[in-house]
Parts: structure tokens; sequence; C-alpha cells
């Protein structure tokens, strides 16, 4: 191992903060290697004009990082589980998946007004067909604007471009310590959240066991099986981060239970299911949960919302 060891991460603030934060633990770890930071762009990051789901492809987040990683240019990678399309490339792998931050959806309201006060004809600014879709579900006159940019960027444009309110994810608004601008949040009840939500993935090369032993000692086994639930679930359904899928495990005494979600465009229909089993069996419960929304009709929906997208 050299004596610098190099992580890849994109440049936005939420972003710069999780490498930075995986970066402190590394220091720990190899108190005689020099920890940098190398910011990469990504296909994600310079189209800002376009909603995601119009893009196209997987891995709108990553795949230049893992490129990098793939060429040597860095030593380990730092994504939001979220962003990560269900298969790695091959030569790569994930070293640690840490420890889950509240993996909910967060209301953040103009005048600080919950969801259930506001008109039916409210603007609510988000960037997921599978928020808009649950939210349209629920509420189906709500006005639905295409929300691109950073966390900060997606701030200001709730006062700049007179939307009512913003839906994001909670784990980025707390790491960034904007808590006191969430109106409220939502239950995964009601707003079921996406892959991987509120967890990081320490990307490694497979030839590179020095750097997958060091990366064990960052690993959550609670959060590691229930995100590696919801991703064999997603694997099942072969979706990727911009269709209407969501996902959440939980872990208790050993036992997993997850929680999946197809939906439309429109929110019809909307396909939800759980299961339960022990945490041996991670993998093959997310498949056998992706099963039980297939058989209801899942790929038909899913192909609808593929043709659209074209």
């Amino acid at each position: 191992m050299s004596a610098v060891i190099n992580i890849g991460t994109r440049g936005s603030a939420l972003a710069l903060w999780q490498a930075r934060w995986v970066q402190s633990c590394l220091e720990q770890i190899f108190p005689d290697k020099s920890v940098q930071l190398q910011v990469i762009k990504t296909k994600g990051d310079k189209i800002l004009d376009v909603p995601l789901a119009k893009i196209g492809g997987k891995g709108l987040f990553v795949k230049e990082i893992e490129t990098a990683l793939l060429n040597k240019d860095i030593d380990l990678a730092v994504h939001s589980m979220k962003d990560m399309p269900s298969e790695i490339p091959d030569g790569l792998c994930l070293g640690a998946i840490t420890k889950r931050e509240d993996p909910r959806d967060v209301f953040i309201s103009r005048d600080g007004s919950d969801l259930n006060v506001l008109t039916k004809t409210a603007r609510i600014g988000t960037s997921s067909l599978r928020r808009s879709s649950q939210l349209l579900h629920a509420y189906p006159h709500l006005q639905i604007i295409p929300l691109r940019g950073n966390l900060d960027t997606r701030l200001k444009k709730l006062d700049s471009e007179n939307m009512d309110a913003i839906v994001l994810a909670a784990a980025g608004v707390i790491r960034l310590g904007l808590k006191a601008r969430i109106t409220s949040y939502f239950d995964t009840s009601f707003i079921l959240p996406a892959v991987g939500q509120g967890a990081l993935g320490i990307e490694v090369r497979e030839d590179d066991p020095l750097m997958q032993e060091a990366m064990h000692q960052l690993d959550d086994f609670e959060t590691n099986v229930a995100v590696t639930a919801e991703r064999a679930f997603l694997h099942q359904l072969e979706g990727g981060c911009q269709v209407p899928i969501a996902a959440h495990a939980t872990v208790n005494n050993q036992i997993l239970h997850l929680t999946g979600m197809v939906a439309g465009l429109s929110g019809q229909p909307l396909l939800r299911e759980n299961i339960s089993g022990h945490t041996d069996h991670a993998v093959s419960l997310g498949q056998s949960l992706a099963q039980q929304l297939l058989e209801q009709g899942a790929k038909e929906v899913l192909a609808q919302i593929i043709d659209c997208q074209q």
C-alpha cells in the first residue's frame, strides 16, 4: 500500500461530508498514511437541466468514479447506497456499508405547513419518481415539479421557484446540519424510502485485500444485511435508481423485515408487500418479495414506465 490513500467522491456538499467522514475513519486506521479526497464529476452532476429519469442509463452518479477505481486512479470510492445500481462492475466490490442514518424522506414546506393542510393543487418539488408516485397515490391532485441539483440548490429553489414544499432524504438534511429546516418526517408506511437510502457504501477493488480488510472495520452488520435484502429486491425487478421502486428493511434479533413497492408514474397502481425471515437469507428474501410483486403485475407496470421514458 502506498503512502497516500486516495478517496474518490462527487463534489457536492453532501458527498464531501460523506467522504470526509470516511477520510477521518481511515486516518485512524492508517495513522502513517496521507488520506486525500479526489473529486470526480459524474454524468448526473454534469446534466442538471433534464429530469434524471430522462437521462437514461444506470449509475448516473457512480460510473465515472468506478472507472477511476478500476484504473487505480483512486483506492476506494464513497457512494450514497441509494445511487448505486444493483449490479457492481467486475473487479469491484463493496468493502463496507456503514451504519445507516435515518432512512426516511422528509417534507420541507416554505411556510412550515404540513402536507395535510396544503391545498390539493400544491406545488411539490422532487427529483424522484419513487417519491412522486407515492405522493400522487395519496394526493392525486398535487402538482409535482421536477427538482434537480444538490441539496442546497433544492432548498433555494423552494423559495425562488414558487414551490409550496419539497421532499428530500432525511439523511442528507441531517448530515449537513439542516435538521431545523424539516417540517415533518414521512413514516415508511406512507412513503417507502429508496433502496439503500441513508447508508454509505465504500467500494474497493477485488484485487486489493488490504483495503478490503480495512473497510471491514467500517461495516455495520445490520445495515449491510438490510441493504443487501433491499438491493436483491431491486436486482430481481431489474430496476434502476430512476424508476418508482422502493424498499426498506429493518433487523430485530436476527429477523429481517422487508417491505417493497412498485408504482405507476401517476401512483396507480401501487403494489406493496412485505416479508420476514432470518438475516442469513437476506438475498433470497429480497428475491422472493420481488417475485411476489412481479406476480401481481409489477413487470407490466415497469415496462410501461420504461416505454414512457424512451
